[in-house]
């Protein structure tokens, strides 16, 4: 069940581990079957462990990014979030469907991500 305390929690954990790249934060994210769309179309990461292994070997430095977010909808069944990530030198738009289990856990996790032209 989705609500928007269970979202926010979700997403500063998912930041947690964003900024830590600590194996356990970012396992501890997902269902043990959950599967993680990188981009809407792509092959999902399935499994807590391939979503581990998959997120370790693409991994952000910790403190090489800012990012905020708001919820645009949170139903019992799924949450859209819209937030902006910045690095150094790109901006990205992320717009991300996420769905919960009873304990807070992503059954189902997809990113749609927009880089900013440069101006």
């Amino acid at each position: 069940m989705t609500s928007l305390d269970a979202v926010t929690a979700w997403v500063g954990n998912y930041r947690k581990a964003w900024e830590t790249n600590d194996p356990r934060h970012i396992g501890d994210l997902f269902t043990e079957d959950a599967a993680y769309f990188t981009e809407p179309y792509a092959e999902p990461w399935l499994g807590r462990d391939t979503i581990v292994e998959k997120w370790l070997a693409i991994k952000d430095e910790p403190g090489s990014t800012t990012f905020e977010w708001h919820p645009l909808l949170v139903t019992e069944e799924l949450a859209m979030i819209e937030a902006t990530t910045t690095y150094p030198n790109d901006v990205y738009s992320n717009l991300w469907v996420l769905r919960l289990d009873n304990l807070g856990q992503a059954r189902q996790f997809t990113e749609w991500w927009m880089k900013h032209p440069r101006s």
